[in-house]
Formats: structure tokens, C-alpha cells, sequence
């Protein structure tokens, strides 16, 4: 008998199914990794989710001007469980924070975010006390796209750069809970703290300032 992680007790069967589970069947996957990754990159399904002056921009990119549809991320969707990619557009408060991290958990892996714009990504000109300087105080982000706001060619562009990161990417990560083979932190040292207190650590270690 061996102790899980969670708590409850596994059989030498369990562990021995584990084992071939996470050998075996990840080195079998990522065989596929090509085409797997091919087609995730190519149905991204991006949530519908427009905080400021960016959402514009991000819904231009869908009109038949610029077609976001070409680069296989035009499905739009309404609900955080029908979605793999969040693309944060435009200015994140304090309070809409919680908000941010609570869709983002909704979501299923494999899931990607995009910080589109200067206030998504640095808080922007609002260096203010009810802005978040930066959407990765709460949430994991994969690109940053620059500008205030960035026209939809830029985000074309953050798009291309996500979906070169997704064809480096091992399924079995995602599939078998294999070990190290996402290069990416999809978690946070501060996860199991309240989004205020994380956000103070963030901040202590961003100045050295205890408060």
C-alpha cells in the first residue's frame, strides 16, 4: 500500500498501472505530439472576454477586414468551459481581479492566456491604486502583446508566437500528469493565499517594501 498525494490509499496494482500509465502511454502520445499540437494550434477557441479599449481592437481582428479565422481562432466563445485561449484586453482593476482568476480556473487544460495591450500586461499609464500592474499577478500568462492599444496585426502576431509555443509542447503533460514536460509555471507559489495577500507578496518582492 502507498499514500497518494491527496490523501487516499493506492494498491501495488494501482501504482504498477500508474507506472505503465506514465511511461509507456506519455512516450506513446508524444509519439503524436506533431499532429496533436497541429491541431490544437489550429482550433484555438478564444473566450469571449473584453475588459477596455482593446476588446476594439480584439473584435476587429474577427471582422472581415483583418479575419481571425485564418489563423484558426475565430470560434469565439461565450462560456470559460468551452474555451482553451483567454485573451485579456484592456485594463485589469483590484476588484476585477478574483473575477480574471475565477474564469480562468473554469477553463480546461490545455489553456493559454494572452495579455493583449500595456494595461493587461504592466497596468499601462494607470500606476494607480485600483490597477493591477499586470494580469500575471493572478493569472499565468504565455505572450505579451505591446501598445496601447495594439491594432489587430499585433495580436495576429501574439497569436503565431502562442501557436509556436503550443508545437513545443509535450500532450502527455496535460494527458498523464508527466513531469516537467510543459515549459511553462501554470501554477503560483502564492496559489493557496487570498488574490489581496498574493498580490502584496508579488509587490514585496517586486520593491522590498513590508507594509
Amino acid at each position: 500500500m502507498a499514500e497518494h498525494e491527496e490523501g487516499f490509499v493506492l494498491t501495488r496494482v494501482d501504482s504498477i498501472m500508474n507506472s505503465i500509465r506514465r511511461s509507456v502511454g506519455a512516450r506513446t502520445v508524444d509519439i503524436a505530439a506533431p499532429v496533436v499540437n497541429w491541431a490544437r494550434k489550429s482550433a484555438l477557441w478564444p473566450m469571449t472576454f473584453g475588459l477596455a479599449c482593446c476588446a476594439i481592437e480584439m473584435i476587429a481582428a474577427g471582422a472581415g477586414r483583418f479575419d481571425i479565422d485564418r489563423f484558426g481562432a475565430g470560434v469565439f466563445r461565450p462560456s470559460p468551459r468551452q474555451s482553451d485561449l483567454i485573451i485579456i484586453a484592456g485594463t485589469v482593476t483590484l476588484k476585477m481581479g478574483p473575477v480574471v482568476r475565477r474564469v480562468y480556473d473554469q477553463m480546461p487544460e490545455p489553456k493559454w492566456a494572452i495579455a493583449m495591450g500595456a494595461c493587461a500586461s504592466t497596468g499601462g499609464p494607470f500606476d494607480s491604486y485600483s490597477t493591477m500592474q499586470g494580469v500575471d499577478r493572478c493569472i499565468p500568462v504565455d505572450v505579451y502583446i505591446p501598445g496601447c492599444p495594439p491594432r489587430p496585426e499585433a495580436l495576429f502576431y501574439g497569436l503565431m508566437r502562442l501557436q509556436d509555443i503550443i508545437m513545443r509542447e509535450a500532450p502527455s503533460a496535460y494527458i498523464f500528469e508527466s513531469d516537467g514536460s510543459v515549459h511553462r509555471q501554470r501554477r503560483f507559489e502564492d496559489d493557496d493565499l487570498p488574490l489581496d495577500r498574493a498580490t502584496q507578496v508579488a509587490d514585496t518582492a517586486l520593491t522590498g517594501n513590508v507594509s
